[in-house]
């Protein structure tokens, strides 16, 4: 069983900061793919952020600048550290993450959710 527990969301004011984490457990054999999304009231959940198992990042246009994603390998842990934070960063904030385990003799790959974590940024 694996498990995506998020943490850190809160309320802040506009400029303020707040860090996301994401934390993976359970009978884990690797975990390729971490990320970011978010969903906004009434919106479609999007990407926010990527992190490769090598370290390799992508971030979304109305985030660049402000935000950094990051993981800890040893960990299994996804960081996203928001920086400048505006009103329309408001939204429920969710971990992703693409991990194999072992089945048996079989390696079995799937995408995982967290449950989420509300940010809200208002004065």
């Amino acid at each position: 069983q694996v498990q995506l527990v998020e943490s850190g969301g809160g309320l802040v004011q506009p400029g303020e900061s707040l860090r996301l984490s994401c934390a993976a457990s359970g009978s884990i054999f690797s975990i390729a793919v971490m990320g970011w999304y978010r969903q906004a009231p009434g919106k479609q959940r999007e990407s926010v952020a990527n992190i490769t198992g090598d370290g390799n990042t992508n971030h979304e246009d109305s985030v660049k600048g402000r935000f950094t994603i990051s993981r800890d390998n040893a960990k299994n842990t996804v960081y996203l550290q928001m920086n400048s934070l505006k009103p329309e960063d408001t939204a429920v904030y969710y971990c992703n993450a693409r991990i194999s385990t072992v089945r048996g003799t079989r390696i079995m790959t799937s995408g995982y959710w967290g449950q989420g974590t509300q940010v809200t940024v208002s004065t």
